[in-house]
């Protein structure tokens, strides 16, 4: 099925007999897969008689084979599946068989992916990056200290690279662009923090989504409609591991405390009177910055507060 969107990707039209010959499979074979994939992948086809069939919009499709040599040159292996649950979910249990880190899990789409908090990562097919690299951790809590906020940086400045300047990190873990949410990060852990532990770290960017394509249930907005073209999903792979193996570096040799004024100046709520959500419990304040450690710094009725956590959620105070 793969190899027959790897045809229709460019969002032109393509006769049934051109499909057929490029696969080598009949005309009628040609039209069960088309029904196929739009039932099984929800992408919608145009058939026109006499011009054939075409994506109702153009994708970019992962290629593997062209993304293996710039892995082997960073030192990681690379795992690129049509669809799977969870790219951090197939980390986890690629990890829990024995394969050894780094590697990388790309998917061109998600049954269940998710955000932090529990929260459904909504992933159209072969539109949006699901992205998770796995490493091991080792010297301690202190390795892990500020890591999602890091990961954060590397993100941001790859979406600048290609193109979307005005990307902003939000705290803990999320990268936002005028407002709009573009894309989040989940950091899960196994094993022993204060030893040896692996920690998978999964990175969701809205690639190349269009306005009132999908339902979510919050402001975002994506590459595409930031730039009105259509993204190349692999020069996007590509970039921000570059950008990860960089940070993920000055993270090991510096620690947070290296990086923390470098994220406090890209910070985009930073004097901005906000509500911290953790549970039923709602504090709020004004947006300080951040410490060393990359815990929230909070001024709650004149007196600073820190605040640290994974279930932690932080939203604009819009009643201020």
């Amino acid at each position: 099925m793969n190899s027959l969107l790897k045809v229709l990707q460019d969002g032109r039209f393509h006769s049934g007999q051109e499909l057929g010959s490029a696969l080598g499979i009949s005309r009628s074979a040609v039209w069960k897969h088309l029904q196929r994939l739009e039932a099984s992948l929800g992408i919608q086809l145009h058939k026109v008689p006499g011009r054939g069939y075409r994506l109702a919009e153009p994708i970019s499709l992962l290629d593997r084979e062209g993304l293996e040599l710039e892995f082997e040159q960073l030192g990681w292996a690379l795992r690129v599946l049509e669809n799977t649950d969870s790219t951090n979910a197939e980390a986890l249990r690629l990890l829990s068989s024995g394969a050894p880190p780094p590697f990388v899990v790309l998917a061109e789409t998600q049954t269940s992916g998710r955000g932090r908090r529990g929260r459904e990562w909504v992933s159209p097919p072969a539109q949006n990056l699901y992205y998770t690299l796995a490493l091991t951790i080792t010297g301690g809590p202190q390795r892990l200290s500020g890591l999602s906020l890091v990961v954060g940086l590397a993100v941001m400045h790859a979406l600048r690279q290609l193109g979307v300047e005005r990307a902003g990190v939000k705290w803990p873990n999320d990268i936002y662009v005028d407002g709009k949410k573009i894309a989040g990060i989940l950091l899960e852990l196994t094993g022993d923090p204060a030893d040896v532990c692996h920690v998978v770290i999964g990175v969701g960017i809205n690639v190349n989504m269009i306005a009132d394509a999908v339902e979510i249930g919050q402001a975002w907005t994506s590459m595409r409609v930031e730039s009105g073209n259509l993204v190349d999903r692999n020069e996007l792979a590509r970039v921000l591991s570059r950008s990860l193996q960089h940070y993920l570096n000055r993270h090991t040799d510096e620690g947070f405390s290296g990086l923390r004024a470098e994220w406090e100046s890209n910070n985009i709520w930073r004097g901005q009177r906000c509500c911290l959500s953790a549970g039923s419990q709602h504090i709020k304040g004004l947006v300080l910055g951040v410490d060393e450690q990359g815990a929230l710094r909070l001024m709650v009725d004149g007196q600073e507060s820190r605040f640290s956590g994974g279930e932690l959620s932080l939203r604009l105070d819009h009643d201020s």
